[in-house]
């Protein structure tokens, strides 16, 4: 449902998809307590890193690599600007490794 008014732009980005739809999950609890309109959660695109490292040390032998892989997985929650349902999103417990960023826009 499309949001009127005021909203918050949610962005969680982090290494974990199963914490990220964990955390997705409580900020829709919220929404449905509260009764504020939510879109989303919205999965963008997993960024993979992807660095090649070689095996040999000391540059002796044939040229063999590691590829050393990190995927950063993001998501994208549009909620009301409520401001006891803000409240409760910031109480939220978030795991190291993920990194949640709140903007207000009109």
């Amino acid at each position: 449902m499309p949001i009127k008014g005021p909203k918050a732009r949610i962005r969680l980005s982090g290494l974990n998809p199963k914490d990220l739809d964990r955390i997705c999950q409580q900020i829709k609890e919220i929404a449905n307590k509260t009764g504020v309109a939510i879109s989303g959660p919205i999965p963008l695109l997993t960024r993979r890193l992807v660095i090649p490292v070689r095996k040999a040390p000391d540059g002796e032998g044939s040229e063999t690599y590691d590829h050393w892989e990190m995927r950063i997985h993001k998501r994208l929650i549009d909620i009301a600007a409520d401001e006891r349902a803000l409240r409760q999103i910031m109480r939220i417990q978030v795991p190291k490794d993920v990194n949640i960023e709140i903007v207000l826009e009109s």
